[in-house]
């Protein structure tokens, strides 16, 4: 039978781990989101992949916005969950389908950072985010 304190510290344990992890993801996304967000605002012309058949620019600007926008949210632990959403979906687009040409090799980032987003998507902010502190103020 566990005693309290060792439950306690398990849970704190978790939550500094999702501290770490939920920032750590999500800035490594951003050297994939700010370059992308520089290249929105200062090309007139922008040549990127239309995996799905929405356009070049409205694949680039969901791309931008998951990669930077989302991926910000994510380092505060600002709506989490539904700034998880589409990060999963860029990852997922980018693996299963921009990347099925080039192998496994191409696809295994995309794909670590997917399963990273759907474990934050799972499991939300954790208690040292803005979530939390916004889910405490409402009661």
């Amino acid at each position: 039978m566990k005693n309290s304190y060792s439950t306690s510290l398990n849970l704190q344990s978790v939550d500094v781990a999702l501290l770490i992890f939920r920032i750590a993801i999500s800035a490594l996304m951003l050297t994939h989101g700010i370059p992308k967000l520089i290249t929105f605002f200062n090309s007139e012309e922008i040549a990127f992949a239309d995996p799905i058949g929405l356009g070049e620019t409205v694949s680039f600007t969901l791309a931008v916005f998951a990669e930077f926008v989302c991926a910000v949210l994510i380092i505060f632990g600002f709506a989490t969950r539904l700034a998880a959403i589409p990060l999963i979906i860029t990852m997922a687009v980018a693996a299963l389908i921009v990347h099925i040409p080039d192998g496994f090799g191409r696809q295994e980032l995309p794909l670590l950072y997917m399963f990273g987003f759907i474990l934050l998507l799972l499991t939300g902010a954790g208690k040292y985010s803005v979530d939390h502190f916004l889910l405490l103020k409402k009661k």
